[in-house]
């Protein structure tokens, strides 16, 4: 069931993407509705796994694989329209590049959930803590709902995008530039753990002690 859900957010997805390129006209708010019940279903999921006692590290995977096709794919859309600079999905992009494979090669290996790898007080706050998972998927959902309505506010409501269509458009900004943030405040603690954990049991330089 959970896993469905996780599959309905990406036909949502698609319909997003059709929407978002057709010619710019009040219907394209639809986007806006459709985005927050994206970002909605994407914490249902984990809660029916965990009602349903139906959590498994596929389906840990398969809501990671989600989120990064839903948000990766947004973002890219967003700067194709030229609503953001270009280097902002490359970031996510590569960040998540780096951090998944370093979760995906830890979770095979232990057998554990991608965020059950955070040892730190630290990692385990950024990275695993509820408050901050939440808090940045709330930070990215308003940065796509606010992008999404700057799409066709000039067409729908000229007079008034005249008024505030700057102001709107900073606050949009502010949403995007944070998320950045936070992506790169969450990825770092995994980055570095996984390099801390692949030191060497010897200083380099230094015989190992004999047996």
């Amino acid at each position: 069931m959970a896993n469905l859900m996780t599959l309905s957010r990406l036909v949502l997805l698609l319909l997003v993407v059709w929407i978002a390129y057709l010619p710019t006209s009040a219907w394209q708010y639809a986007n806006f509705v459709l985005i927050i019940i994206i970002f909605v279903t994407d914490g249902l999921d984990g809660y029916i796994a965990r009602k349903r006692n139906e959590e498994t590290l596929f389906g840990a995977l398969f809501d990671i694989a989600g989120d990064r096709i839903v948000e990766l794919t947004l973002w890219i859309i967003f700067a194709d329209l030229g609503l953001i600079p270009i280097w902002v999905p490359l970031i996510f992009v590569i960040r998540g590049t780096v951090v998944d494979t370093i979760r995906s090669s830890a979770s095979q290996s232990a057998g554990d959930s991608p965020f059950a790898m955070m040892q730190t007080p630290l990692g385990k706050w950024l990275v695993a803590g509820k408050f901050m998972r939440i808090f940045y998927a709330v930070i990215k959902a308003a940065a796509f709902c606010t992008l999404a309505l700057v799409l066709p506010s000039s067409e729908a409501i000229p007079q008034i995008w005249e008024v505030i269509g700057i102001y709107f458009s900073w606050l949009a900004l502010f949403f995007v530039y944070l998320s950045v943030f936070l992506c790169l405040a969450r990825g770092m603690p995994v980055v570095a753990e996984f390099v801390n954990t692949q030191k060497p049991a010897f200083t380099p330089g230094k015989k190992p002690k004999a047996e």
